[in-house]
């Protein structure tokens, strides 16, 4: 006989069935191996507390010298259990859930008959991330049994890039108010992704009160650990249908003859043995009860009979006397045979490795009404899949989500958000906010709300919002744009709507969507009025020193050309010609080439051919000459009235801008002084100051954002423009939290909006017909004239100089061969 013990609660759900799966089990393996040397004794020890399982251990030691323990299922009590089964050299088997941290390496004498949980939280990981689910919360139940495996779980999913957003744990003695309270904390978030680990006695109650909430409906998604899903049968049916919807994950259990006899039998003893019991089915714990025995039964047997003896303390010792114990005679070896066992059980393949079962295969099953369905499966090397076996692309069956939904949810859900608006006295094109008369609530119309509205209708969910105005007691603007963004960090607001720009200090405590309009500072200044009358206009297009490099070009070509055709009977060149009227020549020759082509002037064909060159030469400079002119004639009145910033800041003149904006901050880098600075509201006040200049009470240009003055040219552009240079950004944007959810998906939205022709209806709305472009970055303010300079035209002047000294090179040699042949014909 070899005596072994079990420590459990035979009252509870698992216990009863693992009492009877026991029973089962020794009946059956010794039916089929009556001729057996050995016998299992099975000794079972009821008890649900932590001193009642110390208790029992002791007495199944000391009194009845059990050879193996089984158990015990109170997790909290395994620690103390495995110590004194080490001491004592008596294995300890456990097919109850237990925590991680119990290390096998550290305990050799503890054996762990259930799945792995490495194998578990790779497979919730895989899951989670086949949803496309980014962040989740993890609720469990706070004990040594939850924490260990806990820690497993968050890595696999941050190694799965999914970020657990909070981790609340639920203590076992938790009363439900305090579990209500904490599931009223979770609705205010925005996670709609729940990941459950529970024992069935506390996640009953939670799931439950879950249903309660409200929090069981459509959008919210709830996974559940193997510590719950392997018992669902087990659970109250009233329970059971609080859960609709929700998924979990268990190991798979192959289907098998032995498996359908093994489960008719169990039901009949069940009834036999506890016919008042809601219990309908056997569960894994049942299965792995079953097989536990087996494996004992087989290892057993491998022993010699004659060393199955327990050695006892000879010492006189009290009951609770630790070191009193003997130790098993047959222990080092039955743990090692125990190891080695390998058979196809019940609930699968019955393999240990390094002292753990071995599961690869999980099932992922969706309760739906007072029962559950097989929806898929996931093992480590294939990954998710509909049906074992199966190729089809499609990995999971079809789902009932909480709220009897087919629609997969989101992994977050939005909350009735809180819109912070600007109040505008001004500009209302991008922003209008009124109250309804009839509801009284705030409603915005302007670019950037219609904007924001249409962005909402792209999306695929819905989200329910409502404008609240950043105002003070007086309904004027409660600070400045900075201060309404911070508002969103400080969580007063969920979003900011608006005009609001996207700059980089900004982005360190708000994410923007992408823009929906772009953006950027000029300067809009008066215009600078009839500059062309004065009389040099005419002399304008060019630049002194390119009037005096003509001129020069002039003489060299005549002197280039009197040189050679002097030889020549040229009536203008030659030898006879009046010195006057060389003279003459030699200064306005090219000219008076240009204005009588017709005449012969030249007659050698080197003298016509520099003649040529200067000919095109000066019909380019005669070309640009014109064209700059009439550039100056009819542009010159839309110059501005300043030449540079660096103008505005170093004369000291007064600078606007629009108040609570940005604008400031970036003025102060600009080195303006602060005390030179002006804010204004309205366009109207902006015309006033423009006007007046800065000399009389108002401003000499003011610095805005390109889209106000869009709307400030379209009224008054005749008088005014915008000038550059243009200091970008990155345009307006909605602002919210950091790490917002919903920042991609408005993105999106706002692209699709853009890329339609609704972004074109929302701009004819507020702007017209009258529109400028929003890139228009307008003329540049530079101290630069814009006379043409001897520099445009290097390449002509020096082409001219190379083929001038080529043919005065080409001349000089004709003349020395003339020379040395005294005149005769070459």
């Amino acid at each position: 006989m070899v005596h072994i013990g079990a420590i459990f609660d035979a009252n509870s759900t698992e216990g009863a069935a693992a009492e009877i799966s026991m029973s089962l089990a020794i009946s059956d393996f010794y039916a089929l191996h009556s001729n057996y040397r050995t016998r299992v004794v099975l000794h079972i020890r009821s008890t649900k507390e932590l001193v009642g399982t110390a208790a029992a251990v002791m007495d199944l030691l000391r009194n009845v010298e059990v050879h193996a323990i089984i158990g015990p299922q109170l997790s909290d009590a395994a620690p103390f259990v495995i110590k004194l089964g080490e001491k004592t050299e008596v294995p300890i088997l456990s097919f109850f859930d237990t925590s991680p941290t119990l290390s096998l390496a550290e305990n050799p004498y503890f054996i762990r008959a259930v799945q792995d949980d490495s194998n578990q939280v790779k497979a919730i990981a895989a899951i989670v991330q086949e949803f496309e689910w980014y962040e989740a919360v993890i609720v469990y139940e706070d004990t040594d049994f939850s924490n260990g495996m806990i820690s497993n779980l968050v890595d696999a999913l941050q190694g799965n890039n999914i970020r657990v957003v909070y981790m609340i744990p639920i203590p076992t003695s938790a009363k439900d108010f305090q579990i209500s309270r904490e599931l009223d904390m979770l609705m205010t978030k925005q996670t709609r992704v729940f990941i459950v680990h529970m024992t069935t006695s506390l996640g009953s109650r939670f799931f439950t009160l879950v249903n309660k909430a409200g929090m069981m409906s459509e959008g919210y998604a709830w996974f559940m650990t193997t510590a719950m899903s392997n018992s669902i049968n087990d659970m109250d049916p009233q329970v059971i249908d609080s859960m609709e919807g929700v998924l979990g994950i268990r190991p798979y259990v192959p289907m098998s003859n032995d498996l359908e006899n093994f489960k008719q039998r169990w039901k009949r003893n069940l009834l036999l043995k506890k016919p008042n019991t809601s219990v309908t089915e056997p569960n894994i714990f049942s299965l792995w009860a079953y097989d536990t025995i087996w494996a004992l039964a087989r290892a057993t047997e491998r022993i010699e009979a004659a060393d199955i003896f327990f050695n006892k303390n000879t010492n006189e010792s009290s009951s609770t006397d630790f070191t009193g114990l003997g130790f098993s005679k047959i222990g080092p070896r039955l743990l090692n045979e125990i190891l080695n066992t390998k058979f196809k059980g019940v609930s699968g393949e019955f393999h240990l490795v390094n002292g753990q079962l071995q599961t690869s295969t999980f099932e992922l099953v969706n309760v739906i009404g007072r029962g559950e369905r097989v929806v898929g499966y996931w093992t480590p090397d294939n990954g998710i899949f509909q049906k074992l076996g199966s190729t089809s692309n499609n990995k999971l069956k079809k789902i009932i989500w909480p709220g009897d939904s087919t629609r997969k949810p989101k992994c977050w859900g939005v909350p009735k958000l809180r819109i912070g608006i600007p109040v505008k006295l001004a500009f209302t094109q991008f922003v209008n906010s009124y109250k309804d008369s009839r509801t009284n609530e705030t409603k915005c119309g302007g670019l950037s709300c219609d904007v924001f509205l249409a962005a909402l209708d792209k999306l695929d969910f819905n989200v329910t919002y409502e404008f609240i105005p950043f105002e003070d007691k007086n309904g004027s603007m409660a600070g400045s744009y900075n201060e309404l963004i911070e508002q969103v960090a400080r969580k007063k607001y969920d979003a900011v709507v608006g005009d609001t720009t996207i700059l980089a200090n900004r982005t360190k405590y708000v994410d923007f969507t992408m823009p929906y309009t772009e953006s950027g500072v000029a300067i809009l200044v008066p215009v600078r009025q009839n500059k062309h009358s004065s009389m040099w206009i005419f002399f304008r297009p060019w630049s002194w020193d390119l009037w005096l490099s003509v001129l020069a070009a002039c003489i060299i070509t005549a002197l280039v050309l009197r040189i050679m055709e002097h030889q020549t009977e040229n009536t203008e060149f030659g030898v006879g010609a009046p010195p006057k009227r060389q003279l003459f020549l030699l200064v306005l020759f090219p000219f008076y080439a240009l204005a009588l082509p017709q005449r012969e002037m030249v007659v050698k064909e080197c003298s016509k051919f520099v003649l040529i060159i200067w000919l095109c030469l000066a019909f380019i400079l005669m070309q640009s000459y014109t064209a700059s002119l009439s550039s100056m004639l009819t542009l010159d009145q839309l110059q501005p009235t300043f030449d540079s910033v660096k103008d505005l800041r170093e004369k000291g003149y007064y600078i606007g801008y629009k108040k609570n904006s940005f604008v400031k901050d970036l003025l102060l880098q600009l080195k303006f002084n602060d005390s030179k600075l002006i804010p204004y509201n309205t366009a109207d006040e902006y015309l006033k100051a423009l006007s007046k200049g800065s000399e009389y009470g108002g401003v000499a240009a003011i610095f805005e954002e390109i889209p106000y003055v869009r709307i400030f040219l379209a009224k008054y552009g005749s008088k005014f423009m915008m000038a550059g240079p243009t200091y970008r950004t990155d345009g307006f944007g909605f602002a919210f939290p950091k790490d917002s959810p919903l920042v991609p998906y408005l993105s999106r939205a706002i692209l699709e909006v853009r890329e339609g022709d609704i972004m074109d209806k929302i701009e004819e709305r507020y702007f017209g017909d009258q529109k400028v472009p929003v890139s228009y970055a307008g003329p540049s303010i530079s101290t630069e004239s814009s006379s043409l300079k001897t520099y445009s035209f290097r390449r002509p002047f020096h082409h001219c100089r190379n083929c001038y000294i080529a043919c005065s090179t080409h001349f000089r040699t004709l003349h020395l061969a003339e020379t040395h042949f005294s005149g005769k014909t070459i």
